[in-house]
């Protein structure tokens, strides 16, 4: 039986403990009773603090642990709940969570960490050098503070080098699932997958996703290039003129804005039109021929083939699914 600790603090968000607490729980218990058959429990579950006092969660209810951390004695794999934007990770607390972690990953433990929980692990230094995931919103941050992790926000799960993460509060049992599967294998994931009635191969995060541009730099001139660009995303928009409009030559500036933003203008440039075309779909009922060229694109199959690269469906899709109910 594989023992998993969920590492609760203040301020974490209570579905991310308790979630994967369920999901891990019913493994080879909830399908066997279905089925007629004796259950079967594969995970050993428990909740632990750093001191073994009850903490609060976001939602001002208690927490209560089995045990302080230290007591712990054997561990498969530690999850680390989100706590939102309540994160600090500077603080004596957080430090010496990040001692613990180290300490039993270095001993074989697997670390999975759920949203905002990706801010704990980074901190640990074991993602540097790669891949992580973490909600959509606070990528920005995420970037600032860990510039050695690659940040896939696109992702749902990533995975590497016994280091998972899930990029929502949702992702939850996304996650739980991933490594119920790793565990114990797939059809142990189907079975929690259809018990729990949650979808095992929800993959990515890019269709709830929205554009937020990164501001928080000190390049006056490409802060002033990105305002331009979000105020006139409808016209015809050629680098070399904006390159020659910041006093830089092209290179240069192109150079500056990836530094700057993370993204590369012309990039910049498409994820503001696709944000732009997105916000017309669900508050309208135009056509996409006709929000097409009010975005800045009058080739339509070209904004169609990067809306979709972007959402992951069609725009006819994401209307249906985000418009409103009389739209077509």
């Amino acid at each position: 039986m594989k023992k998993v600790v969920i590492l609760a603090a203040e301020n974490c968000v209570l579905s991310t403990i308790a979630a994967p607490m369920d999901m891990f729980l019913q493994t080879g218990v909830l399908w066997n009773m279905t089925v007629g058959e004796k259950p079967s429990p594969e995970f050993e579950v428990k909740i632990v603090t750093t001191d073994g006092k009850p903490i609060t969660a976001l939602n001002h209810f208690s927490v209560i642990p089995a045990c302080s951390m230290y007591d712990i004695k054997e561990v498969d794999l530690i999850v680390i709940p989100s706590q939102g934007f309540f994160y600090e990770v500077t603080s004596d607390a957080h430090k010496e969570k990040v001692t613990w972690l180290i300490e039993w990953y270095e001993k074989g433990a697997d670390l999975a960490a759920i949203c905002a929980g990706a801010f704990t692990l980074a901190s640990t230094g074991l993602l540097n050098g790669k891949k992580a995931t973490t909600h959509w919103s606070l990528a920005n941050q995420f970037r600032k503070l860990f510039p050695k992790v690659t940040l896939q926000t696109e992702c749902m799960i990533t995975e590497e080098d016994r280091l998972f993460c899930g990029g929502g509060i949702t992702a939850d049992l996304n996650l739980s699932l991933h490594l119920i599967e790793k565990y114990c294998g797939r059809e142990a994931a189907l079975q929690s997958s259809r018990c729990m009635l949650v979808d095992l191969d929800r993959t990515s995060q890019a269709l709830f996703a929205v554009f937020l541009p990164n501001k928080e730099h000190e390049d006056e001139i490409i802060l002033q290039a990105q305002e331009w660009i979000e105020k006139n995303f409808q016209e015809s928009i050629q680098m070399e003129a904006l390159a020659k409009k910041s006093g830089t030559s092209l290179r240069q500036f192109n150079r500056r804005f990836k530094a700057a933003t993370g993204e590369t203008a012309n990039k910049y440039v498409q994820f503001t039109r696709v944000e732009a075309a997105k916000m017309l779909l669900v508050t309208t009922n135009l056509s996409f021929e006709a929000i097409s060229p009010q975005v800045g694109y009058e080739n339509i199959s070209f904004l169609r083939r990067i809306f979709r690269s972007c959402t992951g469906i069609t725009p006819t899709e994401f209307r249906r699914k985000f418009g409103q109910p009389n739209n077509d």
